[in-house]
């Protein structure tokens, strides 16, 4: 497992650096690949006895998520707003549609609104970064964080863990493997700070590395309720080692939104 998390992130790695410097549609295009990938591993992991997992509703949600995406590569945050009110709209006509022959029409629209929020519409928030004129450095910066926070947790966990930080959600997380992961934020923010965004003061920078931290493991945890709801380990196999697209990105889908906000109106 150990070898394939490696091989896996080696191999990706200089792929995700490249789609990231080269920015404008090359990265659009990589987070509309991802942000449809992960819709079809989360409508996999609601597929419950109530409501339907692919349906005309489902297919509505692939392409409004994919549309946000558009949206965001172009700065237009008002069609952003617009796309999500028009997916309610026809969700809603649909459902009329559909409820005499399907009474539980209605659980799959709200999974498929909850599906809009959660992946496209905070996936969105990495393409807006990407736009700002020094949006490539803080790119790579939140992924430094967000990553080495999450491999330290997941190291940390596996051979120090003891007590249990939710086990009602996910059981293998552990209180050490959470401080491990708060720690390798705090180090790898204060390094990536040190030499490529020296100019931002150092207050604001750690209460942000925190922030970043706390909100990837609420992602990561948010994911494995949605999981353990289902009974599925895993959201899918796409990425060996990893499980599926959704399990990568989950701490990001938490920490781009916060990111956006802070080097906008804090930093």
């Amino acid at each position: 497992m150990h070898l394939k998390r490696w091989i896996t992130g080696l191999v990706a790695l200089p792929l995700l650096i490249f789609l990231i410097i080269k920015g404008g549609a090359y990265f659009a295009i990589l987070i509309g690949i991802v942000c449809v990938l992960s819709m079809w591993e989360y409508f996999r992991i609601v597929a419950t006895a109530k409501g339907k997992p692919f349906s005309f509703i489902t297919v509505t949600g692939f392409f409004t998520g994919a549309m946000i995406i558009v949206a965001s590569y172009g700065n237009f945050y008002d069609l952003i707003l617009g796309l999500i009110a028009l997916n309610i709209i026809i969700c809603g006509l649909i459902s009329i549609w559909q409820f005499k022959k399907d009474p539980l029409v209605l659980e799959t629209v709200k999974k498929q609104l909850q599906g809009i929020v959660y992946i496209p519409l905070l996936l969105s928030f990495l393409v807006l970064i990407r736009n700002q004129p020094d949006g490539m450095l803080w790119v790579f910066f939140l992924l430094a964080i967000v990553f080495a926070g999450d491999i330290s947790a997941y190291y940390f966990g596996s051979y120090l863990g003891r007590h249990k930080l939710c086990p009602a959600v996910s059981p293998g997380k552990t209180i050490e493997g959470s401080i491990g992961g708060l720690a390798a934020n705090l180090f790898a923010g204060s390094i990536a700070k040190f030499f490529f965004l020296p100019v931002f003061p150092w207050a604001s920078s750690l209460l942000f590395f925190l922030v970043i931290g706390i909100a990837g493991q609420a992602g990561d945890l948010f994911e494995s309720e949605l999981k353990r709801s289902s009974n599925i380990k895993d959201s899918g196999g796409l990425l060996p080692g990893h499980g599926g697209f959704l399990d990568r990105i989950d701490a990001l889908l938490f920490a781009a939104p916060l990111a956006y906000l802070f080097k906008i109106y804090m930093i």
